[in-house]
């Protein structure tokens, strides 16, 4: 695994061993080309963070600022030693639970452009889905800009790709078992603080319910290991 692109592209990331399902080099790569600019100057909020692989890739790209949030103490030292290792910039680490988080950030009106977000899969019964728990959290849409971008990687399931209750879907992509998602908040005024290049991003409408316009990348199932 490696940054991909920018001031600090081609560095290698450390991963933690068998803690984290880190996003993979060609699905990063990606969701990168989606965003465009809009990383550009953009302040990135990488909820679990894991190794830090979205917010370290932001940072790279231009990104002002980027806090990362991960809960477990392994993975957020490696974070630490990643960001230490690419040079960059601008990076700070939150080692605390990621709702919590959020409930801080709302409550002090801190506010950023962009939030990754990649949380443990639910893949069996009783699982929590921090994926749907995400999109109805009311701290994460009192956090992101009005006019932010919020990506979420979550597991592809039947039924994908139809309208998501209080967002604009911007983008819905399919990548072997992950989904990402690229939205905004269905508040967003073009004109009024837009991020830089996130307009860009309307110009391809998400597909449909059937998956029509979805693209397809196989991705290394090998290089995923579970999430903390």
């Amino acid at each position: 695994m490696r940054i991909i692109a920018g001031s600090a592209g081609g560095i290698p990331v450390k991963v933690p061993p068998s803690v984290t399902r880190p996003t993979t080099d060609r699905v990063r790569e990606a969701v990168f080309s989606m965003l465009g600019e809009s990383v550009v100057e953009a302040r990135v909020l990488d909820l679990f963070a894991g190794s830090g692989g979205m917010g370290l890739e932001a940072l790279s790209r231009g990104a002002a600022h980027a806090t990362f949030v991960e809960q477990q103490g392994q993975a957020a030292a490696i974070v630490q030693d990643n960001l230490t290792r690419s040079r960059l910039k601008g990076g700070q680490i939150v080692k605390a639970d990621a709702f919590a988080t959020l409930r801080r950030l709302a409550e002090s009106g801190t506010h950023f452009d962009m939030i990754f977000a990649d949380p443990p899969y639910a893949k069996k019964p009783g699982d929590v889905d921090f994926g749907a728990k995400l999109l109805e959290d009311e701290n994460l849409r009192k956090v992101l800009h009005p006019n932010g971008i919020f990506v979420l990687e979550c597991m592809v399931t039947k039924g994908d790709g139809g309208a998501i209750a209080g967002w604009d879907v911007l983008r819905d992509r399919a990548y072997g078992s992950t989904r990402i998602l690229i939205l905004q908040l269905p508040t967003l005024t073009p004109n009024d603080g837009a991020i830089p290049g996130a307009a860009a991003l309307q110009s391809s409408p998400a597909p449909d319910a059937a998956g029509h316009g979805a693209e397809s990348l196989e991705e290394d199932e090998g290089a995923r290991g579970q999430v903390g």
